[in-house]
């Protein structure tokens, strides 16, 4: 297989020298190999931010990528060959075995001085990301597959600090074998054996508070929206942002999403009521005291979700909150009254304190241009102390998004009229499908809101045996996909259903489930085209549960069941509408 070679953008970098090193360098890259497909995305984007867009919005804003090293692909080789760790690599033992095997090996002592100088020089928290050849890579559907982990880097002694940071490298290494990036592979055209592992240790956007470190805001913007609401339209784009570490995002759904081109526009709650009970509750935080215990294979051992309580006590939300006024039943901009408080950036948003918007439309066009095609940005920004300027934009990751321009074309009368399997009027994808002739569905009167975690692990083995037997198929459940509560859904990750090619969530009577939309996948599931449906039961369109008890069942475990079907169904979805249908016979 011939390689993309990374290697042309390192000259936006500098060779990381240890001797030289201030802890004041920028962008610098220890080793000889490549940059890997995050650090690439970062090298290409550093020029547009300099020159478009970086003096625009000074002194309110300064916009940077936060300072970097990256350990190239060339240790990663040297780590592996040096521990004869490819039998463990590829045995698909669990994740821990792996993990654990990793840590006791010794990472290549030309890398070791280097992390040891760099340690003695730089005090701030720390993010040890993945940055492999596949990753982010143009039109590569490769997102939160790796590891990344937060680290303190605030311990007194140079030792315990560089004894952090080689165990956190070492736990991104080995998760490029974990099961999820195994599954992952197997649903494209890759092999593990393909994949080689570059290391981005980044300087972490936020502040710290007492024993806390987070950004005021994590983001993420889309050029393309998929669900457009009120004026805005699908091309105008997507912006979901939070208080605290963009964890929140994506493994809680929980944000606030508004189109940049209309920042005043909430979010399409039924109620006041719905917009405090779906709204930010938690955030996430680097913990800068004692950790809880010591787990250098746990990804967030030195994270901590927090209270918005204790966001209050910091003095983050003065400039991120408003406050709800039972009497006048409304939403007041800011926290200057006592009440319950609403995480809907309306000082930024609405006020305009701080021009976010603007700076978000001009990053998506710049980029686009840059690299031709639809994208997805990641971002954090720290605010001013006590005024919400100046402020920090650290540009975090950049990736393409793949959107289908097919025409298609539904009628009201398709999503309810014939054999009709499901319809939604939420869906995400656009195009048509004719190909699924199987179909894997949880057993409605078998669901059991503890057995989540059981039905992910039999998913994830009827997952495997059909993606081995080339077999696309329907996966239809309950609840959020992906969610890390499994009292919301299904906590699977995307490599444990990375066969399906139509994904459906259905609410169930009895269990108050919020519907995800695909947030918890977004990225993969719009570079695999696949089909998102959210259905609610007991609302417009409805289930035939009956017909799929009469298909042909291939397989049945305690909670799913695999059913074949005589004739392939018919799959269409309206990308502009956001509507979908499911038909068979």
């Amino acid at each position: 297989m011939k390689r993309k070679k990374y290697s042309p953008y390192q000259n936006s970098l500098s060779r990381f020298n240890r001797h030289f090193f201030t802890g004041k360098d920028r962008f610098t890259y220890i080793g000889k190999g490549e940059l890997g497909g995050k650090a690439h995305g970062l090298a290409m984007i550093k020029g547009v931010l300099e020159t478009k867009l970086k003096e625009k919005y000074l002194p309110e804003i300064s916009i940077d990528i936060p300072s970097l090293t990256v350990i190239t692909t060339e240790y990663f080789d040297l780590f592996m060959k040096q521990n004869d760790l490819f039998e463990i690599a590829y045995s698909e033992k669990r994740d821990d075995v792996i993990a654990h095997t990793f840590q006791k090996a010794d990472l290549p002592v030309q890398l070791v001085g280097d992390l040891r100088a760099l340690v003695k020089q730089v005090h701030t928290p720390l993010a040890i990301r993945s940055s492999s050849m596949l990753e982010d890579a143009m039109f590569e559907p490769f997102a939160s597959v790796y590891a990344t982990k937060m680290i303190p880097n605030s311990q007194f002694d140079a030792d315990s600090r560089f004894r952090i940071l080689v165990e956190a490298v070492k736990f991104v290494y080995a998760s490029t074998f974990f099961n999820a990036a195994r599954n992952y592979m197997k649903a494209t055209h890759h092999s593990t054996i393909d994949e080689k592992m570059a290391v981005i240790i980044q300087e972490v956007v936020g502040a710290r508070f007492g024993e806390r470190f987070y950004p005021h805001i994590s983001g993420v913007i889309r050029s393309y929206n998929f669900y457009p609401t009120g004026n805005a339209v699908s091309e105008d784009g997507i912006v979901d942002i939070a208080m605290g570490l963009g964890r929140i995002i994506v493994d809680d759904n929980s944000s606030w999403s508004f189109s940049p081109a209309y920042p005043r526009t909430d979010p399409p709650f039924k109620s006041i009521g719905d917009m405090l009970k779906y709204s930010q509750t938690k955030f996430w935080g680097i913990n800068m005291g004692k950790p809880s215990g010591y787990d250098p294979i746990k990804d967030t051992e030195y994270m901590q979700k927090y209270d918005l309580g204790d966001g209050e006590y910091d003095g983050t939300l003065r400039h991120l909150a408003s406050t709800y006024d039972p009497q006048n039943d409304r939403i007041d901009i800011g926290i200057g009254t006592k009440g319950p408080r609403v995480i809907n950036f309306a000082p930024i948003l609405k006020a305009e304190i701080l021009p976010l918007s603007e700076l978000l439309q001009d990053l998506i066009k710049s980029c686009e241009d840059t690299l031709g095609t639809m994208l997805e940005i990641e971002f954090a920004i720290r605010l001013g102390r006590k005024k919400c300027t100046p402020a920090d934009f650290g540009f975090l990751q950049v990736r393409p998004m793949v959107v289908s321009r097919e025409k298609v074309e539904l009628s009201s009368d398709e999503l309810t009229k014939g054999n009709v399997l499901l319809a939604s009027e939420n869906v995400l994808g656009n195009g048509t499908i004719d190909t699924i002739e199987n179909v894997v569905y949880i057993v409605p009167d078998r669901f059991d809101i503890k057995g989540t975690y059981q039905i992910a692990s039999e998913l994830e083995i009827l997952n495997r045996s059909l993606i081995e037997a080339k077999k696309s198929y329907l996966l239809i459940g309950f609840g959020r996909w992906g969610t890390t509560d499994p009292f919301a859904g299904i906590p699977v990750n995307f490599g444990q259903i990375s066969g399906a090619k139509i994904i459906v969530e259905s609410s169930l009577p009895g269990h108050n489930f919020i519907m995800s939309q695909g947030s918890h996948f977004f990225h993969n599931v719009t570079s695999f085209k696949i089909f998102y449906f959210s259905v609610l039961q007991g609302g417009t369109y409805e289930i035939d549960w009956n017909w799929l008890e009469k298909q042909k069942k291939v397989e049945e475990t305690e909670y799913i069941r695999h059913v074949v079907l005589s004739s392939p169904l018919r799959v269409k979805v309206d990308g502009r509408t956001g509507q979908g249908v499911i038909q068979y016979g």
